[in-house]
C-alpha cells in the first residue's frame, strides 16, 4: 500500500462499525476544541482560533476531528459527542504514537526546521512512520465523516500528509490548509528527507494558506525547486498553480484575535481594577515590563532578560523603580530541548533577583503556569511596555491582544521583526532579538517614550488589529477556497459546481 492510500473506501460508512453521520463541514486539527477541567466536565478551550471556527461551524452542518487527550484509551472520560453547534469526532494516541508522532516527528523534528533551528532538529525513521500512520487516522475519519462536495478545513503541521491522502479517496472534498508556524526558506526544508511526501499533501490541497507572504513565497519556492510546480507569480498575497489538471491556490491569511471578547473584558470595571490591584501588589512600580510566552525555545524569553540584567547591571534602570513580569505557560515540558530552556530562564531570574531585588520585592516575578484569558488582560492593561522577543514566529497573537486591551490608548509594544505580526504592527519598537545591545537601547526607548508618542503609534496598531480579527481571518480563507473554480466528480460520479 502507498503513502497516500487507505483501506477505507469513498463513502461514509466506517468498515468497523455501523455507518457515520457525514457533515458538510469538517475541521481537522491535533487537538479538539475542548478541554476537561479537574472535575472532569468538559469545556470549550479557550483562544480566538477555537471562537472563530465555533462560530464559522454554528452557520453549517460541522465536525471537529481531533486528538481528545487520551493515550492507550486511558481517559477520565469521554469528551463530549457534541459541544454547542458542532460535533466531536476524537482520535486517540496510544502512548508509543504520542512519543513518537507528536513529541517525535511534530515538535522534534518538524517544529524546529520551520523555526529555522536547524541544528536542534531530528530526523528519525520511526517518528516518520508514527506521523504517516496518524496522519492516515485522520484522514480515515475525514473521508468517511465528510459529506459529498463538503469542505475540510485542515489546520497545521501535524496533518500536512492529510490533504494528498483524503484527495486519493474523495476528490469530491474541497479542501484547505492552514499552517500557523512560519514555512522556512526551501534551502532548509531540503534538508528534511521526507521533503517530496510533506509537498506531496500540503499541493493537494485546494487551498494553502500560511502566516505572511514570506512564508508563502517560501513554500512556491521549495515547490518550483522539486519541480513540482512552475516558477509562480505571487501577487496580492495569493497565487494560483496549474497543477496535475486542477488548479490550486496559495496564500498569505495573518491569523488574529477576538478583539470584541478582549474589549468587553477590558472595558469592565472589574478588570480596570483588577489591572490597577496587579499594579499595586507590585508595589506600583515607574516601569512596569510585561513578557507573555509559552515556555519555548523559540520565544526568545532569555534574549530578554538577558538585555534586562544588563541594564540593571550597568545602573540605567534602577531596581527600585522597574519591574518584570514573565507569565511562562507550560509547553511540552518532556520533549527534549524545553527543559534546557526552562533552566536557563529560571536561572536567570534567580540570578536578576539574588542580585537586585528587595526583601519582600522581587524585581523579575516569574510565573510558570497557566493563566486564564480573562486574567491576562488586567495584566495587558497593567503593563507600560510589552516584550515579544521571538527568535521565530508564525505570528503572537499576544502582541495583538496587548494592542487591543489598551483601550486607553498607552503603552509600547516591542517586537520581534522575525514575528509574523511584525508585517502588520509597524508601529511597534522592532526588534532584532539575536541583538542583545539593540534590544537594550528599545527596552529604554520604550520605557521613556512621551505618552504622546505612545498614543500615536498605540492608536494606528489598534486600527490595524480591529480591522483584521480572527473572524475576517476565517471568512477570508474560507470565501478563498469556495472560489476555486474547479469540477471535480463526487462520490457518486456527479459533478460539483
Amino acid at each position: 500500500m502507498s503513502l497516500y492510500e487507505t483501506p477505507t473506501e469513498a463513502n461514509p460508512t466506517r468498515q468497523d462499525g455501523p455507518p457515520v453521520i457525514t457533515h458538510e463541514f469538517v475541521v481537522a486539527a491535533n487537538r479538539l476544541p475542548v478541554r476537561a477541567d479537574a472535575e472532569g466536565q468538559w469545556h470549550l478551550s479557550p483562544g480566538g482560533l477555537v471562537s472563530a471556527l465555533s462560530a464559522v461551524m454554528a452557520d453549517h452542518d460541522a465536525v471537529w476531528i481531533g486528538w481528545d487527550g487520551s493515550m492507550d484509551g486511558e481517559t477520565e472520560g469521554a469528551p463530549p459527542s457534541r459541544q454547542g453547534d458542532m460535533a466531536l469526532r476524537p482520535i486517540a494516541l496510544t502512548n508509543k504514537e504520542f512519543t513518537d508522532y507528536y513529541e517525535g516527528f511534530a515538535n522534534g523534528t518538524l517544529w524546529p526546521l520551520y523555526h529555522n533551528g536547524l541544528l536542534s532538529t531530528r530526523f528519525k525513521r520511526s517518528w516518520w512512520s508514527a506521523y504517516v500512520s496518524v496522519n492516515r487516522r485522520f484522514a480515515e475519519e475525514i473521508i468517511a465523516a465528510a459529506s459529498p462536495n463538503g469542505t475540510v478545513w485542515i489546520h497545521d503541521y501535524h496533518l500536512q500528509l492529510v490533504p494528498a491522502i483524503v484527495r486519493k479517496q474523495r476528490p469530491d472534498l474541497r479542501i484547505g490548509l492552514f499552517l500557523h508556524t512560519p514555512f522556512p526558506p526551501s534551502q532548509l526544508l531540503m534538508r528534511l528527507p521526507w521533503r517530496e511526501e510533506i509537498l506531496e499533501g500540503l499541493l493537494a490541497a485546494d487551498l494553502i494558506g500560511f502566516q505572511t507572504p514570506t512564508d508563502a513565497r517560501n513554500f512556491l519556492a521549495l515547490a518550483h525547486r522539486s519541480d513540482r510546480a512552475p516558477e509562480t507569480l505571487f501577487e496580492d498575497n495569493t497565487a494560483t498553480i496549474e497543477l496535475d489538471g486542477r488548479r490550486m491556490k496559495v496564500g498569505s491569511f495573518p491569523i488574529s484575535i477576538d478583539v470584541d471578547r478582549i474589549n468587553q473584558i477590558a472595558n469592565t470595571p472589574e478588570t480596570t481594577a483588577a489591572a490597577a490591584n496587579f499594579r499595586a501588589s507590585l508595589g506600583d512600580p515607574a516601569h512596569l515590563l510585561l513578557g507573555v510566552d509559552r515556555l519555548d525555545y523559540t520565544k526568545g524569553i532569555n534574549a530578554r532578560l538577558k538585555a534586562f540584567l544588563e541594564l540593571l547591571r550597568e545602573g540605567t534602570l534602577e531596581p527600585e523603580s522597574v519591574a518584570f513580569v514573565q507569565v511562562a505557560t507550560p509547553s511540552r515540558d518532556d520533549v527534549r530541548g524545553y527543559e534546557n530552556t526552562r533552566a536557563e530562564i529560571e536561572q536567570l531570574v534567580g540570578e536578576i533577583n539574588g542580585d537586585y531585588a528587595r526583601l519582600g520585592r522581587p524585581v523579575v516575578h516569574y510565573l510558570h503556569q497557566n493563566l486564564p484569558f480573562e486574567e491576562l488582560i488586567p495584566l495587558y492593561m497593567a503593563a507600560d511596555v510589552m516584550v515579544v522577543t521571538p527568535f521565530e514566529d508564525g505570528m503572537n497573537l499576544v502582541a495583538k491582544e496587548y494592542v487591543a486591551s489598551r483601550t486607553d490608548g498607552t503603552g509600547v509594544l516591542v517586537l520581534s521583526e522575525f514575528a509574523g505580526t511584525a508585517v502588520e504592527l509597524h508601529d511597534a519598537l522592532l526588534c532584532n532579538p539575536f541583538d542583545i545591545a539593540g534590544l537594550k537601547r528599545l527596552l529604554l526607548q520604550a520605557i521613556s517614550m512621551h505618552p504622546d508618542e505612545q498614543s500615536r503609534r498605540m492608536d494606528i496598531m489598534r486600527r490595524q488589529v480591529s480591522n483584521n480579527t480572527v473572524y475576517d481571518w476565517a471568512k477570508r480563507f474560507l470565501d478563498q477556497l469556495d472560489t476555486e473554480p474547479d469540477r471535480q466528480s463526487t462520490t457518486d460520479g456527479s459533478a460539483r459546481a
